[in-house]
């Protein structure tokens, strides 16, 4: 309700005008001026006063502000009134108000130099009504005030390289499974509930196979791609939300642009995973007597490098491997019935991205990792893996020597249950044996899958010592 005042002339007098609202945590208070405060004197300075009724009114007052300010004389104490006995100051400065034009100013706060206020000529009924009592221009306030965006400047190179537990790399990982093409032209693809399957299946066989790794998410994901109009198993009228109800678990469904172009959806499927506890950096010192490495190196199924088998001694000295503690910790990974996974090589990930129309796994050969390996030996330049673990305590007890950065820590949390796409179910307990059909021990008690290939080519080596596994 505005403020009811009896009596009063309808005479001109000088206001407040807020410009910029204050920056601090109490930015709303009584005691700062507020749009539609009656100016009752000006001091500028130490000497100039100007009190009401100010002389040809807004345009005397910048003129007067324009004068100091030439002076170098910006310091400007403000007094206002509010109905007729109410009164506050201001201590402020004077500073060109660019946006008014030339020669106008304002004054900036001395306390917050984000609060600005101007001058504008109104009549004294008019400011009563714009102040109306105390409660109604709080709740004013509160109905204008807008929050502000902004940007903050951040050392980005700098925290991936200090924070990170492995530098410019992050620890999470995920595998793209793309709808199966059921032909060979890739006229047709399977719907969404399929490749959900396929996405659920392969984290199933890859913990069945003793890959330490749990579920964390599942999302949809969709590849833009031109296509003919006949090859969407459905379309999407840009006119008709009803025909949206059409693609909701289509694998691939188009619409047309603006420009006539038949513009295809692929509704692919993003797998979240990751180790069970974590991703451990095991480093491997060496020397000139080092004729190897001391493990061999394989791949399962489900497109994983995992170390097949170990060695204790290189002629008549230990192995590489055996120095740094690997050798305990792949026998650890036995008893546990896992798999000790290799996930990084320098820092570079070798885990499977992707899985293609056609059901292939996108991931890394053993032959051209093997010979990578090879080279660092001959050159004895170190080497520093990473491999996932099952538990934290194996890597103590095995006595690894690591890397000074700690291993990732990534609880496995299953998704919410309000999430429409998490088809796959979380299983952080799972604990399987190994699938006998696909591996069997070699001479050093170790297990290895027999199957090396991915797609429609292999990439075992059959003539080395132990047939299947790439020694290095």
């Amino acid at each position: 309700m505005p403020m009811e005042k009896p009596g009063v002339e309808n005479v001109n007098v000088l206001a407040i005008e807020c410009l910029k609202g204050s920056s601090k945590a109490d930015e709303w208070n009584w005691e700062m001026l507020q749009t539609g405060d009656i100016v009752e004197e000006l001091r500028i300075g130490s000497s100039a006063c100007a009190r009401s009724p100010f002389k040809s009114g807004r345009s005397g007052v910048q003129k007067l502000l324009h004068t100091a300010f030439k002076r170098n004389e910006s310091s400007i104490t403000v007094r206002v009134r509010r109905g007729r006995d109410e009164f506050v100051e201001l201590q402020a400065c004077i500073v060109p108000n660019d946006a008014a034009g030339r020669k106008q100013y304002m004054l900036r706060s001395i306390d917050d130099p984000n609060y600005a206020v101007g001058f504008v000529d109104r009549t004294e009924s008019e400011c009563f009504e714009l102040q109306g009592t105390r409660s109604t221009r709080v709740v004013t306030a509160l109905c204008t005030a807008q929050l502000k965006d902004g940007y903050v400047s951040y050392a980005w190179e700098k925290m991936m390289r200090d924070y990170l537990p492995i530098p410019n790399s992050s620890c999470f990982l995920s595998l793209l499974v793309l709808p199966s093409a059921p032909d060979r032209v890739a006229a047709h693809y399977n719907d969404l509930d399929d490749t959900l399957a396929r996405a659920n299946a392969w984290l199933v066989a890859a913990q069945a196979s003793g890959v330490p790794i749990v579920f964390m998410n599942v999302q949809t994901e969709p590849l833009l791609t031109k296509i003919s109009g006949e090859r969407a198993s459905s379309t999407v009228n840009a006119g008709s939300l009803s025909e949206l109800s059409n693609v909701a678990n289509a694998g691939l469904y188009g619409f047309e642009d603006y420009h006539g172009v038949d513009i295809g959806v692929v509704r692919s499927v993003r797998l979240w995973y990751a180790p069970v506890a974590g991703e451990l950096p095991v480093e491997l010192e060496l020397k000139d007597a080092d004729g190897r490495l001391g493990f061999a190196i394989s791949r399962t199924e489900e497109g994983f490098i995992y170390i097949s088998s170990v060695m204790d001694v290189d002629g008549d000295h230990q192995s590489a491997s055996q120095r740094a503690g690997l050798n305990s910790l792949y026998r650890a990974a036995s008893e546990a019935s896992k798999l000790l996974v290799v996930s990084r090589v320098a820092n570079e990930k070798v885990l499977p991205w992707m899985v293609s129309s056609s059901g292939a796994i996108r991931c890394y050969d053993t032959v051209s990792l093997s010979q990578k390996l090879s080279l660092h030996r001959h050159a004895l330049k170190p080497i520093l893996i990473h491999v996932f673990l099952w538990d934290r305590n194996c890597a103590r007890s095995a006595g690894v020597s690591h890397a000074k950065r700690p291993p990732p820590s990534v609880p496995p949390s299953p998704p919410p249950a309000s999430s429409p796409t998490a088809a796959v179910t979380p299983q952080p307990a799972f604990t399987p044996e190994l699938r006998p059909s696909s591996t069997h021990s070699d001479e050093h008690g170790g297990m290895r899958i027999s199957r090396d290939t991915a797609g429609e080519f292999s990439f075992r080596l059959e003539d080395l010592s132990l047939a299947g596994n790439n020694w290095v």
